[in-house]
This record gives C-alpha cells, structure tokens and sequence, in this order.
C-alpha cells in the first residue's frame, strides 16, 4: 500500500469515526445504554447482593404431621442462622397470607405421612415455597433445610441398626467421609458468586441494545445511503466497519474499566487477578462484542425492536454462560448454541482469573475462541453492512423514480389543463 493510498485510508476511517461519535452522543436512547445503564445497573446489582449473605429470614411452617419427628426437624430448621420460625399456621391459605404481607418469605409444608413414612422405613419429604423476589431468601432457606435433613437422615440409619459399636455407627452415618470446602468464595455470598458473571453479561447487553438502536435508526431514515462508494470518504466496507467499530470501542473501554476494576472496589468483591490479564481478556470480549453486535443489527428494523429481540435474553445467557448452571450438565445443543455468544466465554474467563485468581495461560481456551467470534463476527459485519448500503441504495433509487413519477404525471396533467 503507497503513502496515499495509507493516509488516505486513515482519512476514511477518521471521518467514519467521529460521525459514529457525534450519532452516539447526540442519540439519547443510545447514550442511555453506553453510558447510563453500565453506571446506574452495577451499582444497583451489587448494592442489592452486598450483603452477601442473609441471617433469620422469617418463615411459617405448616405441619400436617404433628409429630415428635417433624417438631424436632422444625426446631433444628429454627436454630440454624439463615431462618427464623416466626408462625405456624394451620392451612397453607393462611401461610400464603403471611406471605402476601410480608410477614414471612418462605413455607415449610410437613406433609400428613411424614412420620408414618419414617415409621416404615420410607423414604419421605417435604415442600419448601419461597418469595423469589431475593434470591438470598431462596439460599438461606434452602440449605438450611437441606442441611438439617443430611443430619436428620444420618441419624435415622443409625436407630433402623441397634446394637452397633460407635465405629459401625460412624461408617453407617457417612459410609464415604466427606468434608465441605468453599474456596474461592468461603463465606458462599451470593455476590462474590454472580456480580463478576452479571458485570460482563451487563457490558455484552448494553453494547447490543445500543448499537441495535442505532441501527434501527439508522434504517428508519435510510442513513445508510451516506455510506454509498460514491462518498469521497467511503472507499470500502473495511472501513466503514473499523470506524464504527473504533467508536464503540472507545466508549467501552471506560466502562469495561469502571465494570471490572471500580466496582468491585467499591463493594469489596474479589479482585485476585493480574490487572493485566483482566485487561487481556476484555479486549477480545469487547471486540467480538462489537462486531457481535454489529451483525445482530441485520435483525433490526425499528429502534423498538433491539428491545424485543435482546432484552429477555439477559437470564438465559446467564445460565447458559455454565456459571450460574453447571455446564457440564447442560444438553449438548446447548452447550453449543451457547458458543454463538461472546458472553460464553468472557464470563468464564472473567470469572477464572478475578475470582478464582487464574493466569493467562489458563483461560488460554476462552481467549482463543472469542478472537474466533471477533474475526468470524468481522466479516458477518462486512457481509451485513454490504446488504444494508445496497439496500439503501435501492430505497434511494426507488424514491427519486418515484418522485420523478409524480412529477412527469403532474407535468402532464398541467399540459392538459392548459389545452383544455
């Protein structure tokens, strides 16, 4: 490439640049999206779950059985540190009620055979409803009961075997001796666990709504016939992308450094990964995001449908990501439909080396695969870009036929009224 041929490429790419930053900043729907949402939204996440763990949260119990076995599950329940018993109640009408008022978040129900089952070496159960409105209440609740229920089931094998030593009752109770070790997240918060995964996902979702809203308006007003070759400045798609590209891209790097570095500062989560590889892996999630995004604008027409396309998607990336449901126990399909998405492996790799403090070298698979998705998304864009200017273009020729149309028509119908 000659000297002219290289700076008048930059030139190009300049030109593209600032009028994708002016359209950013002039667009309040966008600026919403780049700038307010990544804010407001992680503040707002991790002030919600600071707390990390949750202590008596307030309960009702029904039981049906009435029995010495359920009143003593039930008071082991209440001695634990997550619930608090507070009523018992007689139906489950009654139970729902407290809950409605907001007087407990959860509902043991002790079923009627509950002690009969145990009675007859049976396997039983019981029902646990919980308000979902926090997630932590659900936590709490649940392995507090759970728990209870392991010790409770380790005891009754003990009395259905009389006549032991201690060594037999011991290897009866716990056949294989196992002990719990929480690493990377001793005291089980669940902001240590999900605001690191939340964080990436968020940076993934903002950057797709706004450059779909961009794209939607740009369709709408047919702005895509400005990029058209004959534009001095226009002088291939390469360009045009990399200049839009490098718009976002400068945007983002604030927020990704506010995101992953500020907030969890602020509120004390864990940060034992190199900023430098922390750094590393952002910039190919952020690349294949754009680009990602960028490609997903073919799907919008109008500014509103960004909203309807990508918003719901925000909790099945979540789970799909195998942070918040284990992957190895998610269907094949999905595990592979999950490889669409660069939130897949920014999250993994995120989550690798700032919580659990991995090096580079170790998230080596995630990093790959998202320069993958960059270069794969790169040309998608191009392909993209390439039907939207020709697109445009016909719009354009269309529209001027028609205009010259009605003007040929009222033309001759001028004529006609002046012979007559």
């Amino acid at each position: 490439m000659s000297y002219y041929s290289l700076r008048q490429a930059l030139q190009d790419w300049f030109v593209i640049f600032r009028d994708e930053l002016i359209t950013v900043f002039r667009d309040q729907g966008v600026l919403i999206f780049f700038i307010l949402v990544p804010i407001a939204y992680p503040l707002l996440y991790a002030y919600i779950y600071n707390g990390e763990t949750i202590r008596e949260v307030p309960a009702c119990v029904v039981d049906e059985s009435a029995s010495t076995v359920s009143r003593e599950y039930l008071r082991r329940v209440d001695a634990t540190a997550d619930v608090k018993i507070v009523a018992h109640c007689a139906n489950m009408q009654e139970a729902q009620k407290l809950i409605r008022n907001r007087k407990a978040y959860g509902i043991i129900y002790i079923p009627r055979s509950f002690s009969d089952d145990l009675a007859r070496f049976k396997q039983t159960s019981l029902r646990l409803y919980v308000d979902m409105s926090g997630l932590l209440y659900y936590k709490a609740m649940l392995l507090s009961c759970t728990n209870v229920s392991l010790d409770m089931g380790a005891k009754l094998k003990i009395m259905r075997s009389p006549g032991t030593t201690k060594e037999v009752d011991a290897v009866t109770q716990h056949p294989i001796e196992y002990r719990q070790v929480d690493i990377f997240n001793p005291a089980t918060g669940f902001a240590s666990f999900l605001i690191p995964a939340v964080l990436i996902l968020l940076l993934q979702q903002t950057l797709v709504l706004g450059v779909g809203l961009s794209a939607g308006t740009a369709r709408e007003r047919n702005s895509y016939a400005e990029l058209l070759p004959i534009n001095r400045h226009y002088h291939g798609l390469v360009r045009i992308v990399l200049g839009k590209g490098s718009a976002y891209l400068l945007v983002y790097l604030w927020n990704i450094f506010y995101c992953l570095f500020l907030v969890p500062k602020f509120f004390s989560l864990p940060q034992i990964g190199a900023s430098w590889d922390i750094w590393l892996i952002a910039l190919p999630f952020l690349i294949a995001t754009i680009t990602f995004a960028m490609t997903c604008s073919l799907l919008i027409r109008q500014r509103e449908t960004a909203f309807m396309i990508i918003v719901f998607t925000s909790v099945p990336l979540l789970f799909l990501s195998g942070v918040s449901w284990p992957g190895w126990a998610m269907p094949k399909f999905w595990k592979v439909f999950s490889w669409i998405f660069p939130s897949t492996f920014g999250i993994n790799a995120f989550v690798k080396v700032n919580t659990m403090g991995a090096r580079l070298v170790e998230v080596s698979h995630e990093v790959i695969c998202m320069w993958i998705q960059a270069a794969f998304y790169f040309g998608t864009t191009l392909l993209v870009y390439r039907n939207n200017i020709y697109a445009s273009r016909r719009r354009m020729i269309e529209k001027k036929e028609e205009l010259l149309r009605r003007h040929q028509e009222r033309r001759m119908a001028l004529e006609k009224g002046g012979e007559a």
